[in-house]
């Protein structure tokens, strides 16, 4: 089931979801396996073969999402990452053109990026690939006309009014602006994910050796 609060993306409304997304785990039921927040809604994953699962599980959710809605949200619990980032050309693989269409210069891109404060809206996609919230409004430009068939693990790129950083080596259409050395996502790590909804991220500026240090 999805429970969808907005037609579009809104920051109040996507922090509030947050917030419930808190409370329906506490309150899930044993046949609700999982409750993913997006950018605009709750998805909730059940269990279709348990022994409890009610006869009109869509009603029983809705129910479910009713209550903790009454019941007021919790306080919200975030994490703050500082996420270090190389934005020289050899990563920075749109940082001209993204200068061409914004009409800020590439060293002042670097800075615009890793001077605001970046919230997580979501984390989807691909396992570990955070979208974030918070980029400076001088840099908002579209996604590229072509995707490319390949993005490198840990670059990070911009679209519109958000960032993301890649986990893996994928396609991908964003405009990529730097790369960092950190592993976003491990399954042998507790949690997997580097990031997680809710987040405050700051991209800190390396040099290109400090990012092979830390590589």
């Amino acid at each position: 089931m999805f429970a969808e609060f907005s037609a579009k993306l809104d920051l109040e409304v996507n922090e509030a979801l947050q917030a419930i997304a808190v409370s329906l785990r506490t309150k899930a039921p044993a046949w609700v396996r999982e409750v993913v927040p997006a950018l605009t809604g709750i998805a909730l994953h059940f269990d279709a073969g348990h022994a409890a699962l009610p006869d009109d599980p869509i009603a029983a959710t809705e129910a479910l999402v009713g209550e903790c809605l009454v019941a007021g949200l919790p306080p919200a619990v975030r994490a703050r990452l500082e996420v270090p980032v190389c934005y020289e050309p050899e990563f920075a693989l749109d940082i001209v053109e993204v200068a061409e269409r914004s009409g800020v210069e590439p060293a002042e891109i670097a800075r615009l990026h890793s001077a605001a404060e970046h919230r997580v809206l979501m984390v989807g996609f691909s396992p570990g690939l955070p979208y974030l919230g918070g980029l400076d409004a001088s840099l908002s430009v579209p996604r590229r006309a072509t995707p490319r068939t390949r993005v490198a693990a840990g670059s990070v790129a911009i679209a519109n009014l958000q960032t993301t950083v890649y986990p893996f080596e994928s396609p991908g259409g964003w405009n990529v602006i730097g790369r960092t050395p950190l592993v976003l996502f491990d399954p042998a790590r507790n949690p997997p994910t580097l990031f997680a909804p809710g987040d405050r991220v700051r991209f800190v500026p390396i040099s290109r050796s400090e990012y092979a240090r830390l590589r």
